[in-house]
């Protein structure tokens, strides 16, 4: 039987926006790959400040964003297991759910690749799943050759092999908060739906 490929997108999707919906399509389309799962987290294990919008409201506004995306689909894994959202422990988790029919991606933005060895239990991580490096606007192309003497040669190769040209889509969930609490204009940020509903309860206002 031949191996699924599934995309793991994990993120606090503070909100959803555009970039998020281009790239994981785009990165879906390079894999070759069947599924999307879109994974919100709790918060970040790497920062300190909270998601400015709950837990409900961001699965709401990821699944009025992917609603007419049919390979694209909303786990709320990560907001419902306790302790931390280690990638590690949600990777077994989607390992188990598939039964180890599925090859698993896990996508992350260049921005955030540079912390990858601040990641816990990374050299498993590489090992039990393939992590998609994907360009980003503003940031230089990924380059893992300074992490080396954490990763070694073979991983850092695994790294090296699998960063993904995505479409370089220059919008960011801190830049849309900022204007919605300066009620500034988000047109053409966002999926028109998701627009609607942070309008409709007032998130992310001052």
């Amino acid at each position: 039987m031949k191996e699924k490929r599934i995309v793991l997108f994990g993120g606090t999707f503070d909100p959803v926006h555009l970039g998020h919906i281009i790239v994981a399509a785009a990165a879906a389309e390079t894999i070759k790959a069947e599924r999307v799962v879109f994974i919100p987290a709790k918060k970040s294990v790497l920062k300190t400040a909270d998601p400015k919008a709950g837990r409900r409201d961001r699965c709401r506004m990821i699944n009025i964003a992917i609603a007419q995306e049919k390979d694209f689909e909303l786990s709320d894994y990560e907001l419902n297991k306790d302790g931390p959202d280690y990638t590690i422990e949600t990777v077994r988790h989607f390992k188990n759910r598939y039964a180890n029919t599925a090859h698993l991606y896990w996508l992350v933005g260049a921005d955030a690749a540079v912390l990858l060895p601040q990641w816990y239990k990374i050299d498993e991580l590489i090992e039990v799943c393939t992590i998609s490096v994907m360009h980003r606007a503003g940031y230089p192309e990924p380059d893992f050759s300074g992490f080396e003497n954490k990763f070694g040669k073979k991983h850092l190769a695994k790294l090296q092999s699998n960063v993904i040209k995505t479409p370089l889509v220059n919008i960011s969930s801190s830049e849309i908060r900022r204007r919605l609490a300066e009620r500034a204009d988000v047109t053409g940020m966002m999926p028109v739906g998701v627009v609607d509903y942070i309008y409709k309860l007032g998130l992310y206002r001052k």
